[in-house]
């Protein structure tokens, strides 16, 4: 508050009030006790997803977990830098292009204030305050931009149409949904599709466990696999974001028309994740780091890309004859793992280890949540 009110705000260019209040954000992000940094995504990888999704002049752009609205600026930015824009079109661009929700209040008047700042949306902001799992509006979207929120735990279960008790009291009914699980991430993937137009593009960073995790995981994925084109799966490399225990990755698919034929043929995987070392302070991912995903992803014409040492194609038939369907792909040799001498510095090393602590934490703490719900699920049918 004292860095917004210390500043001249009326004699600044539009531009340079919200680098102004991007940077304070940024900084309340880096106090990882009480800042925002949970829902705030590196900015360096942010660019180059928007760069390989190429947001287009007259789409509509949604993010259901927007934060602090980070995709949106950069796609507004985007947007404007390579189209020309009549005075229609910027007022398209600038009031009716973004849609954006967060269940966090504090952050969503963050947003709101961050895109005001930008130029973006006047006096009707975008952004809403609200859970986006509760429902499907009906809204549809040609792009879809997200980062939803870490962590398995969740207040609610989502339910489809076999309808199972939940142990808290709040729930809802998503008929939409392929399966029934209390993992968010997976809520969201699901949500996503839905929220997609017919051949909508989407990016959604996700943990490693949407990749992996058995049951309705598996569901999804062979769901996914099957009803859109999942083309790219960019594995994030660790101590990039503020949250601790995160090893993350960005699925990218297009949701396509009804088939009985899988839509999925081919999912390239970019390894950004093997001997690759970051921090938050000491070693910070930038935007060039990424050039040579970009390259790899082809995004002119993704069709002609080629493989080289970190990105590699997979059939659909390898995929789902993999163990659960799993997306856990990996192939290079981890240096660290051979050589003694090539082991990263101790700080790297020790927050590798806590990440990795963290993120088996998380997996035991879903699967006792899901056995005390199935407890109480038979404990209710037995008392029937």
């Amino acid at each position: 508050m004292e860095l917004i009110n210390s500043e001249t705000w009326i004699g600044l260019d539009i531009d340079i009030k919200g680098e102004i209040y991007e940077g304070v954000l940024q900084k309340n992000a880096e106090d990882v006790k009480g800042g925002a940094g949970q829902y705030f995504t590196p900015r360096a990888l942010i660019p180059a997803i928007v760069e390989v999704m190429q947001p287009q002049l007259g789409q509509r752009i949604c993010d259901p977990a927007c934060g602090t609205g980070g995709f949106f600026l950069v796609a507004y930015n985007f947007i404007k830098n390579n189209y020309k824009l009549d005075k229609d079109q910027r007022h398209f661009l600038n009031n009716k292009t973004f849609k954006g929700a967060d269940v966090a209040d504090g952050v969503v008047r963050l947003c709101a204030m961050n895109l005001y700042l930008h130029g973006i949306a006047g006096d009707d902001s975008p952004v809403e305050a609200k859970d986006s799992l509760m429902t499907d509006s009906g809204d549809r979207f040609e792009l879809i931009l997200t980062n939803p929120p870490f962590g398995k735990k969740s207040s609610i279960t989502v339910f489809n149409e076999s309808g199972k008790a939940d142990k808290e009291k709040i729930s809802y009914r998503r008929d939409d949904f392929w399966t029934t699980t209390s993992n968010k991430q997976l809520n969201f993937l699901q949500h996503v599709k839905t929220l997609l137009q017919i051949n909508g593009k989407a990016a959604v960073v996700v943990p490693d466990n949407v990749l992996f995790e058995g049951g309705a995981g598996e569901i999804i994925r062979k769901k996914l696999l099957h009803e859109c084109d999942v083309h790219t799966l960019l594995r994030l490399p660790t101590g990039i974001f503020y949250a601790q225990g995160v090893k993350a990755n960005v699925l990218f698919f297009d949701r396509k028309p009804a088939s009985a034929t899988p839509w999925t043929k081919k999912l390239w995987i970019y390894d950004f994740r093997t001997n690759q070392h970051f921090t938050l302070k000491t070693n910070t991912l930038r935007s060039e780091n990424l050039q040579d995903f970009i390259q790899s992803f082809n995004p002119n014409n993704r069709h002609e890309r080629q493989e080289n040492e970190r990105f590699r194609v997979f059939s659909y038939e390898e995929l789902i004859q993999r163990d659960k369907v799993s997306l856990d792909i990996f192939w290079l040799k981890d240096d660290s793992l051979e050589d003694s001498d090539n082991l990263p510095a101790p700080d790297v090393l020790a927050l590798e280890i806590a990440e990795d602590l963290g993120a088996a934490l998380e997996l035991f703490q879903g699967i006792s949540e899901n056995l005390e719900i199935k407890l109480e699920n038979n404990a209710v049918t037995e008392s029937l």
